[in-house]
């Protein structure tokens, strides 16, 4: 079943992720419930809210692991400033 709001999101969901984490499980859930509507598209036997949930689960963990990264680079980038500015001075 698709989900309209993040109020409509699983307890679960809701507990564990921020808001912005929360957009980004709805948007994929949602598109992964149309995408895989035929149960031959589907691995095994899963339900289609399994693997829509699957496919959402594995997305925000992605969303993490990028935010991650792209915040040891605005820091390397930052700490690399700081040394140059600090030489030239």
């Amino acid at each position: 079943m698709p989900y309209e709001t993040n109020e409509d999101l699983p307890d679960n969901v809701r507990t564990v992720l921020p808001a912005a984490a929360q957009i980004i499980f709805r948007k994929v859930y949602n598109s992964a419930w149309d995408e895989y509507e035929d149960p031959q598209k589907r691995r095994g036997h899963e339900s289609r809210e399994e693997v829509a949930n699957k496919v959402a689960w594995k997305r925000c963990e992605a969303a993490v692991r990028e935010r991650r990264i792209q915040r040891q680079v605005e820091a390397t980038r930052s700490l690399a400033t700081h040394c140059l500015s600090a030489r030239v001075a």
